[in-house]
């Protein structure tokens, strides 16, 4: 059961990516931030279990990855899995930077990991989630739908409207009122810990 939640969770998120990139590439300038926004994410991840022993290093190779990523977005093919397109690039400009600056064995050692680059990297986001997934069940679903497909899905109000059945309008109420009272259980929350 765990590994299908894993999998599942793992191809939302590739799912989320690649509609952000298809917008972007389709002119949607804010969809494309988003996109290069979350993918960084990921590919932080992936160079931190490969370059842990050179930490002050991942963010310089990251924003060569992201720059190849970007430099070649006319490339990927939406049929394709964008993981192994994003993870291509990344393994591609992990090796360049290990010849230029490491020593042979230790390329070796880095590239032979085949953990994914979608795979979690944190043990807190996946904590943070699950804490999130329990807050806005607590909400009603007039304001946790609108949440959960704007603001973690990156529909737009209209989208959200059509999908939900709710008026744009009380979308972006439901948006405000549930963030608000989101905003009051993490308060609750944080003062029963103390």
């Amino acid at each position: 059961m765990q590994r299908t939640n894993t999998q599942d969770t793992l191809g939302a998120r590739e799912r989320q990516l690649q509609v952000l990139l298809l917008r972007g590439l389709a002119g949607d300038a804010q969809a494309y931030r988003e996109f290069l926004a979350a993918l960084a994410l990921h590919v932080r991840g992936f160079l931190r279990r490969r370059l842990y022993q050179r930490p002050a290093e991942i963010e310089d190779v990251l924003q060569e990855v992201l720059l190849a990523v970007h430099n070649a977005r006319h490339t990927y093919q939406p049929q394709q899995p964008l993981t192994a397109w994003v993870q291509a690039i990344a393994r591609y400009k992990l090796a360049d930077y290990l010849r230029r600056y490491a020593r042979h064995d230790a390329l070796h050692d880095l590239l032979e990991d085949d953990s994914g680059l979608f795979a979690v990297s944190e043990e807190a986001p996946a904590e943070a989630s699950r804490d999130l997934a329990k807050l806005l069940g607590r909400l009603p679903e007039r304001q946790r739908l609108p949440i959960v497909h704007v603001k973690l899905e990156g529909l737009s109000v209209e989208e959200t409207a059509r999908i939900t059945g709710l008026s744009s309008s009380a979308v972006k109420v439901g948006i405000h009122r549930g963030l608000k009272a989101l905003a009051r259980l993490i308060r609750g929350s944080e003062e029963h810990e103390d």
